[in-house]
């Protein structure tokens, strides 16, 4: 499990307490609706033209109040923006560079479980085997973050990161996960495998502050930063090449490798592999599925990997899962990885079976 980090103590959430509320309206006709809700539940409010100003009792239970009355659409929730301040704590202007769309809060008050979760650190990681496909041996292992419920049910990373982006907390859930997955690794004693460990662009915003915690982790537990193969999360788009660049040579800086995951599919610019020279691309699952029966995914991931031996850049197939997919790329790709060599699990398998 992963300590309880610093930064996130300072997580958002929606306090069961008195706090004051100013909001902003696009429209006249949502904010009359506002001030009616509010009169239904005895709340004075302040209208000041610009802003609507009131105090409630309890942050947590208004919201909730809110959410189920109905009397909003999400896309009034979206436009609808809130500062929340404690109590007696006077309005400034620069209060409202911390403005939040209204949806914001009702997401925090419905992923509370979420961010205690996050909060408590409870995350860990399942291991999925990453294979040599010439010398049929497990050589590493991709790190996969699990969250934990109270009652130590497995919550799984779809839902984990469909709740940061609603709670706008993806750079802690990311963060967060980046440390168990370095730390599980050096307790399960993975120093002499490749691990490989997703990463999230729009969640570092400055390569040097946000991942400098990475480099110290893996520094404090002895790993071997050329055994650290950092890749861009799952379904990621690539949108600010300079920005996913910078965060690259970041890593390759302080001596870990760097994959780009899923190419075939979201990375559909074969430009984009020779520009930011990964040191490994993960062919996408999509590809490989019957890419023995398949002609035009073939001549893809022929096309794949030979920009990929011209610009000295290794490859992974993912998702394979029968023994013809495994016939079929051995003798075109360096490493593969799927159900038929290992399920993510929560104990790494070091030795399988083809």
């Amino acid at each position: 499990m992963a300590e309880r980090c610093q930064r996130c103590q300072v997580l958002p959430y929606v306090a069961d307490e008195p706090k004051q509320l100013f909001c902003v309206f696009p429209l006249d006709v949502i904010k009359e609706k506002f001030k009616n809700f509010l009169r239904e539940h005895g709340c004075e409010f302040l209208d000041e033209g610009e802003f609507l100003g009131f105090e409630v009792e309890s942050l947590k239970s208004f919201i909730a109040k809110l959410t189920n009355s109905g009397i909003f659409s999400n896309v009034e929730y979206n436009d609808i923006h809130c500062v929340v301040l404690d109590r007696n704590v006077p309005l400034t202007i620069s209060a409202f560079k911390s403005l939040k769309p209204l949806s914001t809060w009702t997401a925090l008050v419905e992923a509370e479980e979420y961010l205690e979760m996050l909060s408590d650190g409870r995350l860990t990681v399942y291991f999925q085997p990453v294979i040599d496909v010439r010398k049929h041996k497990v050589v590493g292992f991709e790190l996969l973050a699990r969250g934990v419920g109270k009652d130590g049910s497995i919550v799984p990373p779809s839902q984990l990161f469909e709740s940061a982006k609603k709670t706008d907390t993806l750079f802690y859930l990311d963060r967060a996960c980046r440390e168990v997955a370095v730390k599980m690794a050096a307790v399960k004693k993975l120093n002499n495998y490749m691990i490989f460990i997703n990463f999230t662009p729009t969640a570092i915003y400055d390569p040097q502050f946000c991942l400098k915690d990475t480099v110290e982790w893996a520094t404090q537990l002895h790993l071997d930063p050329k055994n650290l193969v950092f890749e861009v999360v799952e379904s990621e788009k690539v949108e600010d090449l300079r920005h996913l660049k910078s965060i690259l040579d970041y890593y390759r800086s302080k001596g870990f490798r760097v994959a780009l995951d899923d190419v075939g599919s979201g990375y559909s610019n074969l430009n984009v592999i020779v520009e930011l020279k990964p040191d490994i691309i993960k062919i996408d699952r999509e590809i490989i599925r019957n890419v023995h029966e398949d002609k035009v995914k073939s001549a893809v991931l022929e096309a794949l990997v030979k920009i990929a031996r011209d610009s000295g850049i290794g490859v992974l197939a993912e998702g394979v899962e029968t023994l013809e997919e495994f016939d079929f790329i051995k003798d075109k790709v360096d490493l593969a990885q799927g159900y038929l060599f290992g399920k993510p699990t929560p104990e790494p398998v070091r030795v399988v079976n083809i």
